[in-house]
Formats: C-alpha cells, sequence, structure tokens
C-alpha cells in the first residue's frame, strides 16, 4: 500500500495531506473506530447495497497521523458521458470533536477534488449527512467550493435524539402526548431484548407479514441487511432489538451503533403492536440501550417518509432536547465538459441513494 502527495488547491488554513488507497480487506477495520464510521461507508454495506459500483478506499495522513477517509463509489453516467464518484456521507473524520476539523474537512475535498474531477475527469459527488445544529458547516464549504447543489427533491428530515440524558431528563423532555403513550406501553406487560444477529430470519418474517406499504423499498438498504449482521467486527455489526408480549415477538428493530451517531435503520411489528403501544416501548428501551453499551452521542430516527403519524412520534420522542435537521442536497464538482453535461441533464436521476 503506497502513499502519495496529491497537489491540492488547498487554502492556507488547510493543512498538506497524504491520500492513501488502501486494500478493500483492510478498509472496515481501519475505520471501524471513527466517530464518523456510518453503514454508507462500510465496503460491506456498499457491495451488498450498489453491487455495480467500484470502490476505491481511501485515507488520509496528515504526517504520520491518520485523519480522515471515505469510501469512493465509481459507476458510470448515462449515455457514456464519463463517469462519477460519488461519496455518501464521508469524507469521515476519526474524532468529531477535533480543534481543526473544519480544516482537515476542507483539505480531503480539495485532494478528492484534484484525484477525480482533476485528474481522472469525473464527476465528483458529495453527500454530507445532516447536521445537528441548523448550519451544515460541511454543505457550505461545498458550496462555496464551487460545487453545484443537487436538484431540489423532497424535504427529508433527520430527527436525532439526544442519547445524553439520565431516564428522568429524557421523560421530561418528551411531548406530553408521548409521555402518556410511554407509560401505556410499560403496563402492557412487554418486555425488551436484545438479539443474536442469527435471529435475523424472525426479523425478516415479521417484517414479511407487515401490510406492503409499509415495508422499506430498494432504496432503504433493507438488502445489505444480511451482510451486515453477518460482520465479525461486533463494533461495526448492527444490533437486533425484539419487544414482546405474553411470550410472543411482535416487534423489531436494526439500529447502526457505532461512531457518535447511532442511526435507526429498520422495523418490523406485526398488527398487535400498535394497541399495545410497542413502538414507545421499543425506542424508549432502545435509547437507554445506546446510551449505557455504546459510545454514541446521538441516535439518528432517520426521517419520516411524508407520514404525518411517524413525523409526530419521531418529533416527540426528539423531544425538547433533541433536535430535527434536513439531509443537505447532493453538490457535485466537475471540471470537464462531459460530466459536468450529464450533471445539468441527468443531475436528479443520478443522485446516490
Amino acid at each position: 500500500m503506497s502513499r502519495k502527495t496529491l497537489p491540492v488547491a488547498a487554502p492556507r488554513s488547510a493543512p498538506a495531506l497524504t491520500l492513501q488507497l488502501v486494500a478493500p480487506e483492510l478498509w472496515d477495520r481501519t475505520v471501524a473506530q471513527f466517530d464518523d464510521i456510518c453503514r454508507e461507508q462500510l465496503e460491506v454495506f456498499a457491495k451488498a447495497h450498489r453491487p455495480g459500483a467500484q470502490y476505491d478506499p481511501v485515507l488520509f495522513w496528515l504526517g504520520g497521523e491518520l485523519v480522515g477517509g471515505v469510501l469512493m463509489a465509481i459507476e458510470p453516467l448515462p449515455l457514456r458521458l464519463g463517469r462519477r464518484a460519488m461519496a455518501a456521507s464521508g469524507p469521515m473524520q476519526p474524532r468529531s470533536d477535533r480543534p481543526d476539523r473544519m480544516d482537515v474537512y476542507r483539505a480531503m475535498i480539495d485532494a478528492l477534488v484534484a484525484e477525480y474531477a482533476v485528474k481522472r475527469g469525473f464527476l465528483f459527488s458529495v453527500q454530507p449527512r445532516a447536521a445537528v445544529c441548523a448550519f451544515n458547516a460541511e454543505y457550505d464549504h461545498l458550496v462555496h467550493r464551487g460545487f453545484s447543489p443537487g436538484r431540489e427533491r423532497e424535504p427529508t428530515e433527520h430527527y436525532l435524539v439526544d442519547l445524553g440524558l439520565s431516564d428522568d431528563e429524557r421523560r421530561a423532555s418528551l411531548v406530553p402526548t408521548w409521555r402518556s403513550e410511554l407509560r401505556s406501553s410499560e403496563r402492557a406487560g412487554l418486555s425488551f431484548e436484545e438479539a443474536p444477529a442469527s435471529r435475523f430470519a424472525e426479523f425478516a418474517a415479521l417484517r414479511e407479514r407487515m401490510p406492503e406499504g409499509e415495508r422499506p423499498d430498494h432504496h432503504s438498504g433493507y438488502d445489505a441487511m444480511p451482510a451486515l449482521l453477518a460482520l465479525d467486527n461486533e463494533r461495526l455489526r448492527p444490533e437486533l432489538f425484539f419487544v414482546r408480549h405474553l411470550g410472543e415477538v411482535i416487534a423489531g428493530a436494526i439500529v447502526f451503533k457505532a461512531g457518535d451517531r447511532a442511526v435507526y435503520l429498520h422495523g418490523a411489528s406485526s398488527d398487535k403492536a400498535l394497541p399495545l403501544r410497542a413502538g414507545y416501548f421499543m425506542q424508549w428501551n432502545i435509547i437507554r440501550w445506546l446510551r449505557d453499551r455504546t459510545t454514541a452521542r446521538w441516535y439518528d430516527l432517520g426521517g419520516a417518509g411524508g407520514s404525518s403519524g411517524l413525523r409526530q412520534f419521531k418529533a416527540g420522542l426528539v423531544g425538547e432536547a433533541g433536535a430535527i435537521q434536513p439531509a443537505p442536497p447532493e453538490a457535485s464538482y466537475a471540471v470537464r465538459w462531459l460530466p459536468r453535461a450529464a450533471n445539468a441533464l441527468f443531475g436528479r436521476s443520478i443522485a446516490g441513494d
């Protein structure tokens, strides 16, 4: 594995980085301890979810210190107009509290522009993560760096739960209706359990009994769950949870728990779950489990998919202490006219999942 220093046209405040392409089998293991780690940046997830793409696992070094990484997905553009290199929820950094975090981010973006847009002539696209505050510094930098914002899509809000609260503090932060529903669920005789990955078939069977409109589609990444749950790395392997009533499993959830932001991936339930308020009971106990068993600072409930009921449920759980922030649009950069034309013509249809 060789390192090469790229000709990065960086601002004065941006450090000079060295870029390293690593062997695919080393990627997930190397970035497992990153604070910014997410499922989209795991090769095992990416290959299962988007098997037609090629992947470049890239690390960034500042002297002898590993300061970042990104898994670049490379795919052809429509009509053979070139290729696109996509950074989904990246680039990442090992430490989310690094004082010069944005300087490092700017330098990583400059290095990727030099490699993929300038040297290789690709359309280079970045999908930043939703911020936990109103200002998304990463997306703001991309726009000022000359990236073209993606076409408008339906807004996707991320519901972010603060995991740093005690049980009493969290109950106080809940909206009154959510708190009332939680009390009802706690009187219903429900039980919560952490389950091994080997019980995924049980979750899948529960999901199959749900109405078709309530199941996640291809873009949800559900097709990659078997590969993720088969990971040997306990930190990266998602957690599986179930709720029982009178011995019967009536609800389940899959949660990504690595890094400083845990993410609710998928849920399933039987028709008995709703009247027993099993969703309230399950999410309350997932939050307590994440707080006590992981290093995560936030729990991302994802979006609401246009459902007013789901929006009300998630907003009530976020409560006064959490945050509701939009996912920024994708941003793209090209220096050659063919990929620029492809982005102008097909920007929405080639947007990342």
